[in-house]
């Protein structure tokens, strides 16, 4: 199997990159999410999905290194699933009311929970307005060989939520006019579009369930955020 990212050219063209001016405190880790769309699509098939696919997603931060408000988040993680009125990143829909339910690590004590919960709110905070229930679960962020421009990778939350991933590959290319349309949902170091293996949702608390695999609908990537009142440049 041929990796779309088999060049170091070409990964580049094909990677998000915010790492410019980013403050050394704060939180670093993983992140991973996958939506009921293609986001690494042509333009023909991102308009013939919108407003009907698209409106639910699954995305969870693993965090490796830091706090937040002072507590330790190292080792923990969390995770939103989402269901929008409208498609996710649709600049035509600047206002896109959402449901969410927000996972937080079973690993994590009462103040764990809260920062965790702060911590995910602040990097969507459009989606998470509305957070119906938060659960708890054990959370599980694994990226193969640590690399994200493979783009193998699996997140977890318990039996609730799971995404799958594996590198695009030339196969992936159907109109050969693919890019990245859509951004991912929360703002990252680095970024690498994926093939969904596997995007599900078994809870409850949205009104709706989802398995929706074998898609151009995922993003594998890093982030390093600042941690409140920390001084930025």
């Amino acid at each position: 199997m041929k990796l779309l990212c088999t060049a170091a050219v070409l990964c580049a063209a094909t990677t998000i990159s915010f790492a410019a001016g980013l403050p050394a405190s704060g939180l670093s880790g993983n992140y991973m999410e996958a939506r009921t769309a293609d986001v690494y699509t042509g333009p023909c098939f991102a308009n013939g999905e919108v407003e009907i696919n698209g409106k639910e997603a699954v995305f969870g931060w693993k965090i490796n290194h830091g706090a937040w408000d002072g507590v330790s988040l190292a080792g923990l993680g969390v995770v939103g699933v989402v269901r929008s009125k409208h498609t996710l990143g649709d600049i035509h829909r600047p206002i896109n009311p959402a449901i969410a339910v927000l996972i937080v690590d079973s690993r994590a004590t009462g103040e764990q929970r809260s920062a965790l919960v702060a911590f995910a709110k602040s990097q969507v905070p459009d989606l998470l307005t509305n957070i119906v229930e938060v659960k708890s679960a054990p959370i599980e962020l694994t990226i193969e060989n640590g690399n994200i421009h493979g783009g193998a990778a699996r997140l977890t939350a318990g039996s609730l939520a799971e995404v799958s991933t594996r590198g695009m590959t030339e196969a992936d290319h159907i109109c050969g006019n693919e890019d990245i349309y859509y951004p991912p949902l929360t703002k990252l170091e680095h970024a690498m579009p994926a093939y969904a293996l596997a995007n599900s949702y078994r809870g409850d608390g949205l009104d709706d369930t989802w398995s929706v695999p074998f898609r151009r609908s995922s993003f594998v990537g890093t982030f390093q955020v600042a941690a409140p009142g920390a001084a930025t440049e």
